[in-house]
Order: structure tokens, then sequence, then C-alpha cells
């Protein structure tokens, strides 16, 4: 994969994304000391406001933040108009803020937040795919950018038409269309947009080479199949077809982790730093929640269906978002601050910018946290859940430290 960073947007535009989901990630763990571990249930009112919180304010901020930088570096191609980007992140966060407000307790501000939360993605989607048509050469990488983008506008069109049901306007069958919601934004997206940047993340930064892409390909598109296949059944009510969409969906992770494997078998650098710790902790958690998703398909409980939840978003999507932070934000940093002065003075290292007794400390009480609260939420032992949390949203104050001080790395107090 030829990558180019001529075309990069200023940090400037990026850095906001950035902030805010480092504040939204402190707010959504504070926010978890408010359930009990066993009166918890995926439909309850505070867990949707909780779940779109951290999905839009944190996951997808970091994600449209990232894609902002990715997208015309990986498609050697400028931003149509790159200035939009400055409207998504206000919007996005206003939107998510009275989406979970509306989720919560005040069912009117939803369809306001969802219409919000609409132009905001639907800024991005229109900038993306404008940007997508100045490309001469369609990759694999282009194709999943996409895929994963045509799921995201499908789900965002359901996600209003549950908004405005929620809210009363409409009468539609909620829990029918949350499946498809859920599948096309999380699975379809994210999921997708996680699987096609692995294919340009991981390799540069474990400078890996020589190996196959088959089984990340094979992903994606059995990982696609599986998201049609879940959506089709679900309209239809029929379960042979939904059960097989949910075996597709953990095959196509199953075959990423292999992948995964693979690249880290053939790494160069050995160095075992924050990012490569964060990687391996989150991969370590979506193979337990892949092993406990297939025994939630043969024995449904609610504490599995929890528990699977909470190690995909807390343990895998958030380990993998922090630790490409660690890697994502000093070389943004470094290249627009320090590298048009190599060669003519002294300047930092790259690895200056990150600040790694606070990165250590800030692994080691996330990742704490987050098996502790898992074993909360499957025992349902509520001291335990809430033990796991006051750790974890002591990691969270340090992520949050940690990303500002390397925004705010100034050459004249460091070098």
């Amino acid at each position: 994969m030829n990558i180019s960073t001529a075309f990069a947007p200023p940090f400037k535009l990026i850095a906001p994304f950035f902030i805010l989901a480092g504040l939204v990630f402190v707010a959504s763990v504070a926010l978890l000391f408010g359930f009990e571990a066993k009166g918890i249930h995926n439909l309850d009112g505070a867990v949707l406001s909780w779940i779109h919180f951290f999905l839009l304010g944190f996951v997808m901020m970091v994600i449209f933040g990232a894609m902002a930088q990715l997208v015309p570096v990986v498609l050697e191609v400028g931003h149509v108009a790159v200035d939009l980007y400055y409207a998504i992140y206000p919007l996005l966060i206003i939107g998510t803020i009275l989406m979970a407000l509306g989720f919560y307790a005040f069912p009117l501000l939803l369809p306001f937040g969802g219409i919000i939360a609409f132009i905001s993605f639907g800024i991005f989607l229109i900038e993306t795919f404008l940007t997508i048509l100045k490309v001469k050469k369609i990759n694999f990488v282009i194709i999943t950018v996409i895929i994963a983008n045509l799921f995201l506008l499908l789900g965002l069109i359901v996600g209003i038409i549950m908004a405005l049901a929620y809210a009363g306007i409409l009468s539609v069958d909620i829990y029918l269309l949350l499946k498809v919601h859920v599948y096309l934004v999380f699975f379809g997206y994210v999921g997708i947009t996680i699987m096609g940047m692995s294919l340009i993340l991981l390799p540069m930064f474990w400078l890996s080479h020589n190996f196959t892409w088959n089984y990340v390909k094979s992903a994606l598109i059995v990982l696609s199949l599986g998201i049609v296949v879940v959506c089709i059944s679900t309209f239809f009510n029929n379960k042979i077809l939904e059960n097989l969409g949910y075996l597709l969906t953990i095959l196509s992770f199953f075959l990423y982790f292999y992948q995964i494997f693979i690249i880290y078998k053939t790494r160069v650098r050995v160095e075992i730093d924050i990012y490569f710790k964060s990687m391996v902790f989150s991969y370590i958690c979506l193979t337990i929640a892949l092993i406990l998703g297939i025994c939630y398909l043969f024995s449904p409980s609610q504490e599995l269906l929890l528990t699977f939840s909470w190690l995909i978003f807390a343990g895998y999507i958030t380990f993998i978002i922090s630790g490409h932070l660690y890697k994502i934000v000093p070389f943004l940093v470094w290249y627009e601050r320090f590298s048009p002065y190599v060669g003519k003075r002294k300047v930092p290292m790259l690895a200056d910018l990150i600040p790694h007794k606070s990165s250590k400390f800030q692994f080691l009480l996330s990742a704490t946290g987050v098996v502790i609260v898992a074993i909360g939420l499957y025992s349902g032992i509520d001291n335990i859940y809430k033990s796991g949390v006051s750790i974890l949203f002591v990691g969270s104050i340090f992520l949050l430290k940690d990303i500002l001080f390397m925004i705010k790395f100034k050459e004249e107090k460091n070098v």
C-alpha cells in the first residue's frame, strides 16, 4: 500500500475530534457508576443512552478524525471540501448529547438529536464519496471504504426512523429495526472500517511485510454477507437466516484475528510499547467475546450478552482506538510542527512526544478495569462491577491527559 502525506489536512482540523473523544470517554466511564450490575438490560433507556453517547461521541468522533487524515493519504487525492470537517465535530457532539438525553429521559429530544447527528454524518458521507470520485485507480482498501460508508448511510436512515418512532412520531417495531441498525452501523461501518484500515496501519506501525492479505479480504467479504443476511432475516422474521448471519459475522472476526496473527508473526519491530500492548489486549478481548458470542447463540442469557457487548465495546474497540491514538497523534504533531526543520536544527524524536510513564499507567488501569467490570457483569455482583468502573475511570483520565499532552507538545518546553 503506497501512502503519501502530501494531501494530509492541517492538524488543527483533526485535533478537536480527538480532544472531544477523550472528554466523552471520561464522561462515558463516569456514567457507568449509575448502573447496577444486575439491573442492566440492553433495551433500557439509560443503556441505550449510554451506548449512543459512547459510540457516537467517542468511537465515531475518533473514526471521523482519523478518516479526515487517512482518506486523502490512502487515496492520494486531496479532500473535495476539507473545511466541511470544521462543521462535523460540533454537529456530532450536539446531536450525540441530545440523543443521549432523549433516550435517558426526554424522548422529544431524540428526533432533534437524530437529525443533527444525521446532518453531521451526511456531511462526512458526501465529502468522502466526492473525494473517492477523484480517485483514478480503485484498490481493495478503497472498496472497503465505499462498502463501509454505504452500510453507514443505510444504518443512519434506519436510526432516524427509530428515533422518530421512539419519540412517538412514527409507529414501527423498534426492536425489529434495532438489530438492523446495530448491524449496519456497528458491524457494517465500524467493523469494516477497522478491518480496512488495519490493512494500512498495522503493517506500517509493526513494519510487517511479505504476507498474504487473503484472510482479511475473506473476513471483509464474509462480514458483509453476514450483515446482509441478518438484515434480510430480520424483516422476514427467519430465525435460521438470522443465526446464519450471526455465525458468518463470528467467522469473519476469526478470519480477521488470524490475519492479525500473521501480521504479528512477520513483524520487524519487536518493541513492546503502548501500541503493541493495546493491540494485544484488544484482540484478546475480541477472542473471548467471540467465544461468549458462540455460547450465547446456543444458550442465550442477559449476562452473556452484556459481557460479550462490554468486551467488544470497552475491550476490543476502545483499546484499538487508544492504541492508535498513541501512534497517530504524535506522528501528526511531529510531522506538522517539526518535520520542516529536520536537518536544519535540533528537533524532538517522535518517541519524545509520547508520555511513556503515563501511558503505562493508562494501559494498566484501563485493562484492569475492563476485566473487573466484565467479571462483575457476568457474575451480577455490583461491588465487583463498581470496583472495575472506578479503576477504569482513573485510566480514562490518564488517556485524556495523554491526548492533551501529545496535542499540546511544544518544542521550546521539551527540546
